[in-house]
Parts: structure tokens; sequence; C-alpha cells
């Protein structure tokens, strides 16, 4: 009996040691923010972690003037004090929104993100949670915009600069049209707040409505405001391109072997929709993102030359047909001009600026393409040699290569490109001393 007796306190007693001792660690909990502030969305990371037998279930609620709102909960169930298998959770990541959009009563002041963590109890003990706490400013306004002005009416295809004012909380302003981006920049010249924007109009649109300026702080509040009334209407000029076998089974394999990363479509005319649609398009985003490193100051002076007794043998914005044992298989549209003289002729930095790419791009072949400051730079395309590296500055004139028929061209030429933050744009207005004067003139020094 006295041995029954002492197994049976012995087991009592470990029975209380589990449902004394078996409660989980304290977790662990980190806390971090991907802005400073909160403002329309803020972006909140917990990060909870625990040995033992887990994490419990975690909450996640904004407190700001005695009032809690729940923005994330998380179920989690640990193993029971009796058992020493299971599958814990001993780490999760919490990723929640705060901000306006997701508590419309916040106001300006000061906030508090909490983050409860519940601990793994047993029936007899049931230890309190682990509280983290991130206190964060909310700021809600946006920056102000005044003294909105746009130098002269831009025309469809064309290029436009607009002058304005921007509040001090603003960290990033410009003008949106559509995917396009337009960074502001100081005004030279001008007091601390003033600024100017170099901007592009789409070859294809001439709505006034799609244009905006923009202005974010920090937190990414924004402000956005209309500015044009008008844009001069310039029509898609239109022309019939003749594909044949011969010129294809030219460009294709060439084109294919310098981007492995395009699948092989199974036929030389699929694989020619495929480089003059999807490659088309490739090479146009890199455009763009060349033209993010664009430098904020003014390497030109100057209208832009034309390469030197050079036709134009096609103008920019095209809309072009191809065409292929006399049926329409494709549309795509030229947005430059090309210019043929003699083979193999010297092409010529048309301004003064840097080399931002100098390498083979697609269906450009050998490309050059030259940044002279603000967002603007020009393109230099089919290339038969390139004489210039990435980061070396150009003087106005300065032999940037040789034409030649890289890529996807017919002869040998050049295809020339004007490109406002990667859009391009007609290259007329830039050779025109009297449209830079009219729309540059009192903003940028001319020469």
């Amino acid at each position: 009996m006295a041995a029954t007796a002492a197994i049976l306190a012995t087991v009592i007693l470990g029975a209380v040691a589990v449902l004394w001792l078996r409660v989980g660690p304290e977790p662990e909990v980190t806390m971090t923010s991907d802005l400073p502030g909160i403002g329309p969305r803020t972006m909140v990371t917990a990060t909870a972690r625990a040995g033992g037998r887990g994490l419990g279930p975690i909450r996640v609620e904004l407190v700001q003037g005695g009032e809690s709102l729940l923005l994330e909960e998380r179920a989690l169930t640990p193993p029971g004090p009796w058992s020493f298998g299971g599958d814990p959770v001993r780490e999760a990541v919490l990723e929640t929104e705060v901000g306006r959009d997701r508590a419309p009563d916040l106001v300006e002041g000061d906030a508090v993100v909490r983050v409860t963590v519940e601990r793994p109890g047993t029936l007899l003990r049931r230890p309190p949670p682990q509280v983290a706490e991130l206190s964060l400013p909310v700021r809600l306004r946006p920056p102000t915009l005044e003294s909105v002005g746009v130098t002269a009416t831009p025309t469809q295809s064309g290029s436009g600069v607009l002058r304005y004012t921007v509040g001090a909380s603003a960290v990033e302003s410009g003008v949106e049209v559509g995917d396009y981006w337009f960074p502001g920049h100081l005004l030279p010249g001008g007091g601390v707040q003033d600024r100017f924007v170099l901007f592009g109009v789409p070859y294809d649109s001439a709505d006034p409505s799609t244009f905006r300026l923009v202005a974010r702080d920090d937190l990414g509040n924004e402000a956005r405001a209309p500015f044009l009334g008008e844009i001069e209407p310039s029509p898609l000029n239109s022309s019939t391109i003749r594909l044949s076998d011969s010129f294809m089974a030219r460009v294709v394999p060439a084109i294919m072997a310098r981007t492995p990363e395009l699948p092989d479509r199974g036929g030389l005319l699929e694989n020619y929709l495929m480089l003059n649609g999807e490659l088309r398009q490739m090479n146009a985003v890199r455009l763009i993102e060349l033209a993010s490193g664009s430098v904020s100051r003014q390497l030109w002076s100057g209208p832009f030359r034309q390469m030197r007794n050079t036709q134009v043998m096609d103008r920019f914005a095209t809309r072009r047909q191809y065409l292929h044992e006399g049926r329409v298989v494709d549309t795509q549209d030229h947005l430059g001009f090309d210019l043929a003289s003699r083979l193999q002729d010297e092409v010529p930095a048309s301004n003064a600026g840097a080399v931002v790419l100098a390498e083979y791009l697609g269906i450009y072949g050998n490309t050059v393409v030259v940044d002279h400051g603000y967002g603007l730079m020009t393109l230099y395309s089919h290339l038969s040699r390139i004489d210039v590296e990435a980061g070396q500055e150009v003087a106005a004139g300065e032999r940037l290569g040789l034409s030649g028929e890289t890529g996807m061209a017919g002869g040998d030429h050049l295809h020339f490109a004007v490109l406002l933050g990667g859009l391009p744009v007609n290259p007329l207005e830039w050779f025109d001393a009297k449209w830079i004067r009219d729309h540059i003139g009192g903003v940028l020094p001319l020469e």
C-alpha cells in the first residue's frame, strides 16, 4: 500500500509539475514600419518567436485616443500541456496595413500599433500575454501645389514644360500621364520650393484630362492637380511594311541569338511577330528604366542636330501595317526617325550629354542612348559599330558609332529617337531653335 501511495503521490506531483511548469516561454516580439509615420497606407511588420510549445493567438490593434481597432488576428493553437510532440508554431510574421484607408476615423497626432501574443497555458496557470507597441506620428495632409503654369500649349506626340511651386513637406513631385512618370526638378534660379518638369505627350492621345501634377510626402500623402486645358492634335501617320521570308530569315535568328531568354515559337513568321511585339515592349520598358537614372542637371545647349546629309525615310509616330503573303499579320507604331545617308556613315551625338547605354538592344540592334539631363535622352540604333561606352561624356557632334542594319533593320540607316521619361517624342521640336526658345526659354539656359 505504501508503495502504491508513493507512486500515486509521484504521479500527482508530476501532473501538478506539468500543469504548473509547461506554460509557453515568453515570446520575443519585434515591430518595424516601412514608413516613418502613418499616412494613407503604412505597412507594419510584427515578428513573434517562441520556443517550447510555441505561440498562441496573435492580435494586431491600432490604438488612438483610447479607441482600439482590431486590424488582424492569427488564431494559433499550440499543443496541449500533456503533448510532448505536436507541431507548434514557433515563428509568425504578420504584415498589417495601417492608415486612413484602413481606419477612416484616424486623426493627426500620434497612434500606437499594439501586438498581443498569447502564451500557451495550462489548467493551473494562465500566463499573461506578451504585448509590444510601436508609436507612430499620424500625418494626413498632402503637400500643397501652387502657381501651376505651362509655358506653351503642347502638341500631341510633343514635349511640354511645366513650372510650379510645391509645399515643403513634398519629397517627390512631377507629372503623371498614364503609366509614364516625369519627375520634377529644382527650378534653376528659383526659390527652394520652385520646380519645373519636362514632360512628354503620348503620340496616341490628345486628351488633356489624363495629365496630373502630383506631389507626395514621405508618408504617401498625395496632392493631384490637373494643369492642361488643351493639347494641339497631331494625327498618326500610316505606312505599310511588306515582310519577305528572306528579310525575316536575316533578322530573326540574329536577334534571337542575342536574346536567349525568348522562347522559339516554332516558325519564322511566329518568331518575327514575337520580336516585333513582345520584344519591342520589353525594349520600351528598358528605356523607361534608363530614364529613371537621368541626372538632375542640364547637359545640353542649343538646338539638337539631325545627322548630316540624311534623308528621312520614315517619320515619327507612324502606324505600320505589316503584310505577309498579302495579309495583315501585325500592326506596330514607329516612334522615331529613320535617317539614311551612305553605308556605315558616322553617327554624331545630336547634343552634349553622357552615354547611359552602349550595347545590343533587341529590335534596335547595336544601340547608344545619351542622357542630356532632366529625363531628356536621345537614342541611336541599328549601328554597325559602337565607338563609345556607358558612362562616357560626349560633346555635340562627337562620333558615337557607324550606321548599319543590326536588329530589325531592312537596310543601312540610323533609327533616331528623342525620349522624355522613356516616352518617344517628336524630334522636330528639339531640332527647332524657335520651339526651344518659346517652350524652354525662361526655364533653362539655352546656350
